[in-house]
């Protein structure tokens, strides 16, 4: 496992996390060491010929110069700055002495010392990634969807900010309130700016948001400003974090045994961010999003049309099958869902204009389950 570099992880918690790494690794080199010299030892000890530790300054140059050449960089460097490193090199010289061949020895000590400098790493990594995706989550439930949501999501210093909100949690601070007040702060502060940059008129639907009314949005918190053709701006309106999405991703892919190619069709479609969306809202009320998507190996009805339509086709099907209860029939191909009702009804964006001459009704025929009715609302949207 190679080790991430700054600009993979940045921050604060990226320094301290390889500080801390790095100091496991010492540690684990100490260990190595203290159970080769009790074996050598005991060895000598057996044969009554224990010898006397090597001069501590001359086995500290000798040693260093052993160090450098085969363990990484920075575990080296640690290890000669460490106050007890005159010690370790009389054990090291201690051991050449008796026969020990270093030069087969710290290779495999290097080893092992960068294996659990990776492990710590890569543990406080999941760690962090955690931690941010929860208070994603938390943004999601407590901030509607608009540019104050965005602009924290978007922020470098969010990975710092998710830290401070799990502190706060952890010494009983209600941090959901703390979000809900802020936020009427920040709408204070987005509005004064654009008034300033003479852009603050009222914000019109994009045509992402308009062109995405209707099953795939409903129940779910949808800005109006919607870029379904910048990926990773709209996974940051829609309140996914990074290692939310690559979960997401994972998900269909094991949903889908044996279909690579379609679950990488599926999850570079346009609208993939809009099914994420549906996932993390689905876990955030304890429903199995695993066995939903395990209905997209059940139902083969989206292999079934032209293969130009394909990736469409998967995109209503993973939809249909996160919206169903599980375990219920497929209803294979069907009449096609009344885009005029389903805009109507939207619980999240604002009905199309009509006519008044009124409504086109539904087409006759749609399957129950397509027809339009009230939407669905999440209690957990604000």
């Amino acid at each position: 496992m190679s080790m991430p570099t700054p600009e993979e992880r940045p921050g604060e918690a990226f320094t301290e996390a390889v500080a801390e790494a790095v100091q496991s690794s010492v540690m684990a080199f100490r260990l190595v060491m203290a159970m080769a010299d009790a074996v050598r030892r005991r060895q000598q000890k057996r044969a009554g010929k224990e010898d006397e530790l090597p001069d501590a300054e001359k086995s500290a140059a000798e040693a260093s110069e052993e160090v450098r050449k085969f363990l990484p960089d920075d575990i080296s460097a640690a290890l000669l700055e460490g106050a007890d490193w005159p010690q370790l090199a009389q054990q090291l010289m201690a051991l050449r002495q008796a026969g020990v061949d270093l030069q087969t020895m710290l290779p495999r000590v290097g080893e092992i010392t960068a294996m659990v400098r990776d492990q710590v790493v890569a543990n406080a990594e999941k760690v962090r990634r955690e931690g941010t995706e929860e208070w994603a989550e938390a943004l999601r439930e407590t901030l509607p969807a608009g540019p104050v949501r965005e602009a924290i999501l978007s922020s470098p210093a969010w990975p710092e900010m998710a830290r401070t909100m799990a502190t706060l949690n952890e010494r009983g601070v209600d941090v959901r309130a703390i979000l809900a007040s802020a936020h009427e702060e920040g709408v204070g502060v987005d509005q004064a700016v654009a008034k300033v940059l003479a852009t603050a008129e009222a914000p019109t639907p994009s045509r992402d948001a308009t062109l995405s009314y209707g099953p795939l949005t409903v129940g779910l918190d949808i800005p109006k400003d919607l870029d379904l053709g910048d990926r990773e701006r709209a996974l940051r309106q829609l309140s996914i974090a990074p290692s939310e999405n690559q979960r997401f991703v994972r998900m269909v892919r094991e949903a889908m045994p044996g279909a690579e190619r379609e679950a990488d069709l599926l999850v570079t479609a346009r609208q993939w961010p809009l099914l994420a969306a549906r996932m993390a809202d689905m876990e955030s009320k304890g429903r199995p999003v695993a066995e939903h998507l395990a209905g997209l190996s059940k139902d083969a009805s989206w292999q079934q049309g032209p293969q130009s339509q394909r990736g469409r086709r998967l995109v209503e099907a993973a939809d249909e099958a996160l919206r169903k209860p599980v375990g219920t029939t497929p209803a294979g191909p069907g009449p096609r869902v009344s885009t005029a009702a389903a805009r109507s009804t939207s619980a999240r964006v604002g009905p199309a204009k009509t006519s008044g001459k009124g409504a086109a009704p539904a087409t006759p025929g749609v399957a129950a389950h397509r027809e339009a009715g009230p939407a669905a609302r999440s209690g957990r949207r604000r």
